[in-house]
């Protein structure tokens, strides 16, 4: 790449417990928004993706999405993922979330689970933790976690800046009746455009139900009509939600509340691993905010809502001189312990690698945040899936596998070593060991000028991919 070659970021998205599949493909559905990925616009509007269409990449590459929320103030993207002869419990998928400066979406509440990534920008998240409205401060690196049900608003605090978030989508398609749902939001407030929950309810209901009159209830569902995300000041004119953000915290999550106020024992103390039976009270439940889930405990056993974690903070789990990576797995934060996900950041320096590696317990979903590379995939047959150039936005996959890798100093090769494994090589003992010894780094491994001459510097603009 030479010493101008910027780094490589990666984000992946680990998801275990995924069912495996002996043959896959890549899904195109009905509504076609774009040709390009996931994060697409960071590119750049008009830049036209490289028109490759290799048989792995259209496996393995992520570029059928969905525009699921657009205003002028924002909006979200989902990625279609890909469909397997075999259905799985947990169903991913990733989003991108876009937001102006001063934008607000709006609150609402989702079917699914949602695991944050704070990309670009500050924002302000609140929520509903048992019961008690809560708001929490994101910013760049941040991760949080989202339970299905739990209703939320998102608010973009930078007056200049746009927000962007990667979001993680946990899809349980467990349910007999669901085999193929998709993810779907449910709006608390609005009126026209978006249409809020209540909408669906008759106004003489509503009437008795808020003890306000028929007119009242017409005037509120009737006002909205900028769409699920919106500017938080708008000099043509006043917004509600303005209004909204205009009140203090505490007001704010007051309304928060008295929106998914809960019926019942607010007592239940029940294992979130339960599955919540489609009952009608326990659909009203769900659509009314209640959480069914253990809370976490501080030092002192006391109640209180989990805190994001920020990856950028962490000190890295492996470092050399050519990249590091940093993994955010259940036992590093808690509200990760029921998603079936953990969260690997990769940085590559100019001209590095990762060591070729399988692992068969997760499947992979790679961002890159930044910078330039190749990705080869390989079948277990031995022959090439997939090498592909990626470049920032671009999303892919990689079929369930577990960190084991192949070259390098810690690689399962040359742990094993062995006559048996030169046999089946067909080369002696010391021709294998003299190959599998020739590389001094592990994990991370230079390319052949720099472990020639020294890793190349320049870490300025370094580039960044993430795994989920």
């Amino acid at each position: 790449m030479g010493t101008k070659a910027t780094l490589l970021l990666l984000l992946a998205v680990l998801c275990y417990g995924l069912a495996s599949t002996a043959a896959h493909h890549h899904h195109h559905g009905e509504e076609e928004e774009g040709g390009g990925g996931g994060g697409g616009d960071w590119r750049g509007e008009g830049e036209e993706m490289e028109d490759r269409h290799h048989r792995g990449e259209k496996a393995f590459l992520l570029r059928d999405w969905k525009r699921v929320v657009h205003t002028d103030a924002g909006e979200m993207r989902v990625l279609r993922s890909f469909r397997s002869q075999r259905s799985a419990e947990r169903s991913t998928r990733i989003g991108f979330i876009n937001m102006e400066p001063s934008t607000l979406f709006i609150p609402q509440y989702t079917d699914s689970g949602l695991v944050l990534f704070v990309r670009k920008g500050e924002a302000r998240l609140g929520t509903i933790y048992r019961n008690e409205p809560v708001e929490r401060s994101l910013r760049k690196g941040d991760v949080y976690r989202i339970p299905a049900g739990s209703a939320f608003y998102l608010v973009n605090t930078g007056e200049s800046r746009k927000l962007r978030v990667i979001c993680s989508i946990e899809i349980d398609t467990s349910e007999e009746d669901l085999p193929t749902r998709n993810f779907q939001s449910f709006f608390l407030g609005g009126g026209p455009n978006p249409a809020s929950i209540l909408t669906g309810f008759d106004p003489e209901t509503l009437a008795t139900a808020f003890n306000v009159s028929s007119g009242e209830v017409q005037e509120i569902l009737s006002r909205e009509i900028e769409g699920p995300i919106v500017h938080m000041s708008d000099s043509r004119r006043p917004s509600a939600w303005s209004k909204f953000m205009e009140l203090d915290e505490q007001d704010r999550l007051r309304h928060l509340r008295k929106a998914v106020r809960e019926y019942g024992d607010e007592d239940e103390d029940e294992d979130e691993d339960e599955q919540i039976e489609w009952s009608w009270r326990k659909l009203l439940e769900s659509v009314l905010g209640r959480r069914r889930r253990p809370e976490s405990r501080d030092e002192w056993g006391h109640r209180h809502a989990p805190d994001s974690c920020n990856l950028y903070d962490r000190s890295p789990d492996f470092r050399n001189d050519y990249g590091w990576s940093v993994a955010l797995d259940e036992y590093d934060y808690k509200p990760l312990r029921h998603s079936g996900i953990g969260i690997y950041l990769v940085n590559l320096s100019p001209g590095s690698m990762m060591a070729p590696h399988v692992n068969p317990t997760a499947t992979e979903y790679g961002i890159v945040l930044s910078g330039s590379g190749t990705i080869q995939i390989g079948y277990p047959n031995g022959s090439s899936a997939m090498n592909a150039r990626v470049r920032e936005g671009d999303v892919f996959w990689i079929p369930r596998n577990r960190p084991q890798f192949l070259a390098g100093r810690n690689s399962v090769l040359r742990a094993m070593g062995g006559p048996e494994l030169a046999r089946s090589f067909g080369v002696s003992d010391k021709r294998l060991a003299e190959l599998l010894r020739a590389q001094r780094e592990s994990v991370i491994l230079p390319s052949p000028e720099a472990a020639a001459g020294g890793p190349d510097q320049g870490f300025d603009g370094g580039d960044l991919v993430a795994d989920f």
